[in-house]
């Protein structure tokens, strides 16, 4: 089943975008951008690109932003834009972590959706000021944890969801990389600079980076919420100030038990997330690699590779497929999926309704979460490997 472009998440013109963060030399900023015009739903209308106000200018010109709409503030943009009758009705917050909360609270109270990088803040006081504002607005927040856009993703949250693993015993989770294996902040690098600095991406290194999405992926398939952790954050790089190798047992409430493996210093994985579900009746196996494959193994009975176009595929996973089986579908159509998702959220808030059961992203409220997540394991491992309740 392909996304239609104009009719479950349009059918009044394009969502006017802007963007705050995402300039020249930014690698997340494109992504965002072309996930946002894969299904034609958007357009970007305006953007504070860059903290330095030519950069941020001469990015906007090269994106094609009309040069009254390029902002050297994202204050400046979201009191000018919210006084406009053609504003922006979404922006997309990709900056470093430290800047989400500060523009996402101007533009909420500018009374502008939002749709934010992940992990959400800084800190959980930050994370929980910025649910009571949306609860307040009434607009849409959405993380962007694309890889539960995912179809086969979606495939395993509702096989969970309909009974067939049973109760669910077991979730581990991994996600595995390679690039910090050296200092590479030391020489420059922008994305290593800022997601090894403290005063950048807050209290977690690769707990922040990349643990949070094994942990959200391990939440959205199982619907399972954490009870306590464990956790052994180990900085492996010498000079480097925040960790870059994570190691959590989980207790879920209800009584499942599970594991997550964060690295970014584990040679030879390049993007290696992974996710393993068991429960009484069977099991779940998914690979980011592969993310067209899902693995489930009823118990008793021969591993089935489920396919994203095969028999097998539900319609959970087939309303967020855009190409035929056998055409591979990966990193940009997952953040694609989380999109349109937003746009169809924002166009039935527009209405005033709920929008569609079937519509799902990570919200705020997942967001909050992460949060909570990375400082509890922060604070387990500060207290050399003590269990820690997740309030």
């Amino acid at each position: 089943m392909v996304i239609q472009a104009t009719s479950e998440a349009g059918g009044h013109g394009r969502i006017r975008l802007g963007m705050v963060g995402g300039g020249q030399g930014a690698f997340i900023g494109a992504v965002h951008r072309t996930a946002a015009h894969i299904d034609d739903q958007f357009e970007l209308t305006a953007g504070a690109l860059a903290s330095d106000p030519v950069r941020a200018k001469t990015s906007a010109k090269e994106l094609g932003i009309a040069n009254d709409r390029a902002y050297s503030s994202f204050e400046e943009m979201a009191k000018a834009e919210a006084a406009r009758p053609d504003g922006i009705e979404v922006v997309s917050i990709v900056t470093p972590t430290h800047i989400h909360s500060p523009v996402a609270r101007v533009f909420l109270e500018a009374g502008i959706h939002i749709i934010c990088d992940k992990p959400l803040t800084m800190t959980v006081a930050e994370a929980e000021e910025l649910v009571n504002l949306v609860r307040k607005t009434g607009k849409v927040f959405v993380v962007t944890h694309n890889y539960t856009g995912y179809p086969m993703v979606r495939q395993a949250r509702a096989m969970v969801a309909n009974g067939d693993l049973g109760e669910i015993r077991l979730v581990q989770a991994e996600y595995l990389q390679d690039w910090l294996t050296e200092p590479l902040e030391a020489s420059g690098h922008k994305q290593a600079a800022w997601r090894t600095d403290p005063a950048r991406s807050g209290v977690g290194g690769c707990i922040g980076d990349i643990g949070t999405h094994a942990y959200n992926l391990a939440c959205f398939v199982t619907g399972l919420e954490l009870d306590e952790l464990l956790a052994q954050l180990s900085t492996f790089v010498d000079g480097r100030r925040l960790d870059d190798d994570v190691q959590v047992l989980l207790k879920w409430k209800g009584g499942a038990r599970g594991m997550i493996w964060a690295s970014q210093v584990a040679v030879g994985n390049e993007n290696g997330l992974k996710l393993r579900v068991y429960g009484t009746k069977g099991g779940l196996e998914w690979a980011q690699e592969n993310p067209n494959y899902l693995w489930f193994t009823p118990y008793g009975q021969p591993k089935q590779l489920l396919t994203r176009g095969g028999a097998g595929a539900l319609v959970e996973a087939g309303r967020v497929t855009r190409v035929p089986s056998g055409h591979p579908e990966g990193y940009l159509e997952s953040f694609a999926t989380i999109y349109a998702e937003a746009a169809r959220a924002i166009r039935a808030a527009q209405a005033g309704k709920a929008p569609d059961p079937a519509v799902v992203f990570p919200t705020v409220e997942d967001g909050l979460a992460g949060v909570k997540f990375i400082e509890a394991a922060v604070n387990s491992s500060s207290s050399n490997g003590a269990w820690v309740r997740v309030a």
